[in-house]
């Protein structure tokens, strides 16, 4: 799939979501939403974000925009995720990788010479319409969730 970019319009999902249930597109559509995908449940810079996502919710929710995490971790990896820091955001279930691929952040990485796929930390601002406002690639997680909140205000205001 050829990379998202700001225009574009987000391709439909149903992934399953922590505490029980699916979140899809129709879910979210009509309405303003942060998309973020993640690399692992639990590790230092994805506990940092979700935290600051979690905690910037009430300013996000005062704007109207939802803010949902996805990653390819279990629902039950969620769920302890969710408990163990009390975040209080969304987070997705993309075990198949469909979602990862479909958005293009399931990309070829590299450590120490090692080559292999994973999550690029990426972050979607998405208008009511379902049409890409803002993307981040390669989020470094300090001080990026102020920064969505920022532009969401932008967009609230257009």
């Amino acid at each position: 799939m050829a990379e998202l970019d700001t225009g574009s319009s987000v391709p439909d999902f149903e992934l399953p979501r922590a505490g029980g249930g699916t979140v899809g597109l129709r879910d979210l559509k009509g309405k303003p939403f942060v998309l973020y995908f993640f690399p692992k449940d639990g590790s230092e810079g994805c506990t940092t974000e979700a935290l600051d996502f979690s905690r910037l919710k009430p300013q996000f929710a005062a704007l109207g925009v939802s803010i949902v995490g996805v990653s390819p971790d279990s629902p039950k990896s969620k769920d302890r995720f969710r408990a163990k820091h009390d975040l209080t955001i969304d987070l997705l279930s993309d075990e198949e990788k469909s979602v990862l691929q479909a958005y293009g952040v399931w990309v070829e990485k590299s450590m120490y010479g090692r080559k292999y796929m994973g999550v690029e930390r990426t972050t979607f601002l998405v208008g009511a319409d379902g049409i890409v406002a803002n993307v981040w690639r390669k989020v470094r997680t300090a001080g990026h969730a102020d920064a969505v909140l920022e532009a969401a205000r932008g967009l609230a205001t257009r």
